[in-house]
Order: C-alpha cells, then structure tokens, then sequence
C-alpha cells in the first residue's frame, strides 16, 4: 500500500501583474469562447517566469511551473528558495487558499496551515473561541478540541489572554497561540511558513521542537517554508529548492542545501590566498589561510555552534624577523569580539625566528560562536611596532543553531570586546614552499 499523502502533478499557477482575474471583458470572453470550443486558455501561452528581479514583456507571470513531487507520510520537507520563487504560492495551493490554474494534486489527511499571522483566527472572537473554531474546522469534535485545550494554551503561553479578543494580541501572541493550534490538533499533515520569524527566539526553539515531535515521534508529515538555513537542516530529512517558479532539485536536505547556497553570492569566505606578496613591508609573509571545521577544511555555508573549530595558517621568514608573531582579531557583525597573538604563551618565540616556511594551527575552545556572522583579520606585528602587515576580513564564516547538545555550554558570553580567548597555537616547519 502506497504512503504517499501529497501528490504534485504537472502544477502550474499563472497570475496577471496588477490585476484580480484577467482584468478586461475582452480577456473574459476571449477565455470563455475558447472554453467553448474545447481549446486551450490562450492566455497560458503568454505568460513569463517570475524573475522578480527582471522587468518582463508580458503581464503574466507563472509563479509556479510544471510543478511534479510525492511527500511520503511522516517526511519533513524544507521547502527553500529565494524571495519570489514560488514557496508561499505552492503552500497555498496545498492548503487549498488558492486555486492550481493547470494540473492537480491529491492529498490524504487532515491538513493544518500557518502561512501569515492570523490565518485561519476570526480577530473578534477569543482565543479560547478561536481554538475551537480552528479545530471544528479541521473536522474534529468538541470534546478532542477540549481534550488538547490546556495544552495548546500552555505552549504559546497566553493563558492570561485566553479569553480576550485575539485582535489585541502582538503579533507574536498571535502567531504563538496559531501555531499552538495547528501542531496540537492531530493533523495529518502540518504545513508552516516563513510566520515562525515573527516569534521570538525561545518559541522559535519550542516551535521546532514541537514540529520535530510531530514527524518523527508521531509519524505526522511537516512541510517547512523558511530562509533559515539552520532551522531547515535541522529539522528537515528531504528538501525541495525552487527557483523563479520552477522545481530546481529535490532529495535530501543536506543535497539541496548544498545547491541553493551555491547558487547565492558567496556570503562565506574559508580560504584567503596571499597572491601578491610583498617582501618589502615585512620579514613575515602570511601565504595562506583556511577556516578547519572537526578535522576537515570547511565547505558548508553555515557552522554549527558546537562545530569544532581551527584556524590553519601557512606563512614564511624570509629575513631577521625578531620581535615578530602572528596576531588575528575576530570580528562578530563587524564588531571587535577577541584578539590573541602567537606568542600570548611563549615569549621565546619573539627573541629568533630562522628562515624558513611555516604551518601554524590555531584550535579555538568549543563551543564558543554563538549563531552569527564572524570575520577574521590577520596581522604581521612587531612589539613596540605595532601592525606591519594587516589583511582585514581575510576570512568569513557565517554560525547559527544546527543541532541541539545539552551537554555543553559556550566558552565566553560573545559580546563584543568582553571575551578573553586563549586558542591553542601549533607550529611546525614545512619543507618547500606553496606557489
């Protein structure tokens, strides 16, 4: 017996830029002589692909193209894309808000939506009215709305509010007691978009763990719409990217991350490779660097927070260097957030350096990046000198919540200027030397 729950086939959803239905008589009738006669729509002949960033000839545009997909019951789908791809309009189709203009699709279950804050919540009734409102129209019986009420109350935390007008709540009330709703009242199939935004970081954390609940604990399908890469990986086992309406790929979540990110400009720079080298303003030559996640040199857009993490370092001597060390600055949101220099543990360093080219090992304690965008400079100091060779923003990476280990707690606070980091440096020689 086959567990498909959602079946896409051959979907397509045209719409007219600034306008409700086709917008004139003419089209009207045009559209309904060709009905009559048993031909095609002429007008799905014209459309273009929704390229936001693109001005068009045509006054309709595909939002979606020649959609075709299966979801397995109990799969938990990231559904990703850039703004205008089409992720919000395919949500809506499946939630039955909107109309496919071609194809079909097939869905079995109960399906509960949260597509933007208010949806499917009447703002003169009460929370309390409103959960049974959304709970009869999801076809169950007053007393199975009445068996979960406290529990829906309880994890979006409005229990003072339960019974005052939903339309004097903030918006993350709203969206807190919404979400309450649709994952606690036994769909078959969740279906959440980008609204988890509105809510503030702890209901973020509780809203995934609930959806984690519902999937795998459950055996209840999730479709998640959301530009947090972090979110989607970690709650999500398949993906789906579209791009200007059209499916890109589909597979597994790790594999169709992997393509999104590199279809975006690069927001992360792992690898800086000194090609024009100076040997004039310093006796210290910083060669090449590169950003080493658990073991490995790092490929992914985004690192875990309790990712393990190194700084690898090649550079050369190539005269009396006394006096002279490595120093790097680490810089969160373009704030100054640490500093440590090489010979922080071992003055000796400074005294001689002979010739020679060098691979230096930087291991950061983990975990200490908290979920945000860092930039590393490097530097060539000499005591009582200062900086003499500075390479702002060598290297970049981005950090967000991927997984959850309680087991560990951050090394600093990672507010700017208030963190004292003491890395482990590694130097050894090399033999010959990188061109």
């Amino acid at each position: 017996m086959s567990n498909v729950v959602i079946r896409v086939e051959q979907l397509s959803k045209q719409y007219r830029l600034g306008k409700i239905g086709t917008g004139t008589l003419s089209h009207d009738i045009n559209r309904w002589w060709y009905k009559l006669l048993g031909k095609e729509d002429p007008y799905l002949k014209i459309g273009e692909s929704n390229e936001r960033t693109q001005s068009g000839k045509s006054e309709y545009v595909w939002s979606l193209r020649n959609i075709n997909l299966e979801i397995n019951q109990g799969d938990t789908v990231g559904i990703i894309g850039r703004n205008g791809a089409g992720k919000s309009t395919l949500l809506k189709i499946l939630s039955r808000t909107t109309a496919p203009t071609l194809g079909s699709i097939k869905i079995k279950g109960r399906v509960a939506s949260l597509l933007e804050v208010g949806t499917g919540f009447h703002p003169e009734l009460s929370g309390r009215e409103n959960i049974f409102l959304n709970g009869a129209i999801l076809g169950m019986t007053k007393a199975e709305i009445r068996k979960k009420f406290e529990e829906i109350v309880e994890f979006a935390g409005v229990q003072r509010y339960v019974d005052t007008p939903v339309k004097r709540y903030s918006s993350g009330m709203y969206v807190r007691l919404a979400f309450g709703v649709a994952a606690h009242l036994e769909p078959d199939i969740l279906i959440v978009d980008e609204v988890l935004a509105v809510g503030d970081a702890e209901f973020q954390k509780k809203a995934l763990g609930k959806m984690n609940d519902v999937s795998k604990s459950e055996g209840r399908t999730v479709l998640f719409v959301s530009h947090n890469m972090g979110a989607v990986k970690s709650l999500c086992t398949k993906g789906i990217l579209l791009h200007a309406g059209e499916l890109v790929e589909q597979g597994s979540v790790h594999d169709v991350i992997s393509q999104y990110n590199k279809s975006l400009p690069a927001s992360a720079s792992f690898h800086f490779l000194n090609k024009d080298i100076d040997l004039s303003r310093s006796p210290i030559i910083i060669r090449e660097a590169r950003l080493m996640v658990n073991g490995s040199y790092a490929e992914d857009e985004v690192i875990d927070v309790y990712d393990r993490v190194a700084l690898e370092i090649y550079w050369s001597v190539h005269e009396d260097a006394s006096g002279c060390c490595l120093y790097f600055q680490c810089n969160k949101n373009g704030d100054f957030l640490f500093a440590n220099f090489e010979a922080s543990n071992d003055n000796s360093l400074l005294e001689k350096r002979e010739k020679g080219y060098f691979r230096t090992i930087l291991e950061f304690p983990s975990p200490i990046f908290k979920p945000g965008s860092y930039s590393i400079d490097l530097h060539v100091s000499k005591i009582g000198f200062g900086s003499l060779v500075t390479i702002n923003s060598a290297l970049s990476f981005n950090v967000d919540l991927l997984s959850r280990n309680p087991r560990f707690t951050f090394a600093a606070s990672n507010r700017p200027g208030e963190i004292v980091v003491d890395p482990l440096w590694h130097t050894i020689k090399v033999d010959g030397e990188e061109q």
